[in-house]
């Protein structure tokens, strides 16, 4: 169910019931830009204010300490408060929460640019427009725009669709999505910008969050039988985004991407065996002093 807390515009769990879509007064088709986050005080404004041209923000929260909520809502946002069981989950419970007969997803770290935001528009507007669109990323990382290593153009899942066109599975992590029957598929004609990490300690922490979910869809699938399979994982990924993605073209950031994929591809890899493997460790009995135990 969803509960609001009276006065404070945040609603907590989610509902079964389909929430009434938004009607724009022109008659054309509503939008509503959805955002997922977990303490980001430090992203949330400049991502919420790049979609203040939707009829609808929702920010999809799961139980943020540091500010994030009171911004969102000084913003517009409708805060809709989630338990993080997996991403895959996370987004369902998000777009089933949104209004507007259009969906835009955007994460905290991403920022819609007035290019994309013309695109869309343009697209919801046209009734004949395919049903989901995938939306080219610009990535800047390490003071420079990224033009190799994979980085661009960059796509994740969809990111603009018809209410009710397309869902995600329910992986944890790197979730993939389903259209609807009969539902074509396009690429916009215009990038948004993504700021992945303020800094490496970022990177880090994100891998290591991202390698342990990871490291659950690998046991999934049988994986995770051996130490070495997850040394050459990393060799292969380090391989891939230095070489053949031409990550030696943007220089030291270039590298500091292909070794970061090879970091998290090890790490899913090893941390899936190291679980496979696990044994509690040996116990050890209480020790007192050898004189203690004689006079007793």
């Amino acid at each position: 169910m969803i509960h609001e807390t009276p006065g404070s515009g945040i609603l907590r769990g989610m509902s079964d019931e389909t929430p009434p879509r938004i009607r724009r007064e022109d008659g054309t088709p509503s939008v509503t830009a959805y955002v997922i986050a977990y303490n980001e005080a430090e992203k949330i404004e400049a991502a919420i204010s790049s979609v203040l041209w939707a009829d609808e923000i929702v920010l999809a929260d799961s139980h943020s300490t540091d500010g994030t909520i009171e911004i969102a809502e000084r913003l517009g946002a409708r805060v809709v408060q989630i338990d993080f069981e997996g991403f895959g989950p996370l987004r369902n419970k998000a777009i089933a929460a949104c209004r507007g007969d259009w969906i835009f997803s955007l994460d905290s770290d991403e920022r819609c640019t007035p290019e994309a935001r013309d695109a869309i528009l343009a697209v919801v507007a046209d009734p004949d427009a395919v049903d989901i669109w995938r939306v080219p990323r610009r990535n800047w990382f390490m003071g420079r725009w990224i033009r190799h290593s994979g980085w661009y153009p960059n796509f994740r899942q969809p990111q603009l669709f018809r209410n009710g066109r397309m869902h995600y599975d329910q992986l944890p992590v790197h979730e993939g999505w389903i259209p609807a029957e009969g539902a074509e598929v396009a690429v916009l004609p215009a990038d948004i910008w993504q700021i992945p990490f303020k800094n490496l300690g970022e990177l880090q922490h994100k891998a290591n969050r991202y390698s342990t979910l990871g490291s659950q869809k690998v046991l999934a699938r049988g994986g995770g039988r051996s130490m070495a399979g997850a040394v050459a994982r990393g060799f292969i990924e380090f391989v891939k985004h230095y070489v053949f993605k031409l990550g030696v073209l943007d220089g030291w950031a270039g590298f500091v991407i292909a070794f970061g994929n090879a970091e998290g591809a090890f790490y899913k890899h090893a941390k899936a065996w190291c679980e496979r493997r696990s044994t509690p460790p040996p116990s050890s009995p209480p020790l007192r002093r050898e004189s203690d135990r004689s006079g007793s």
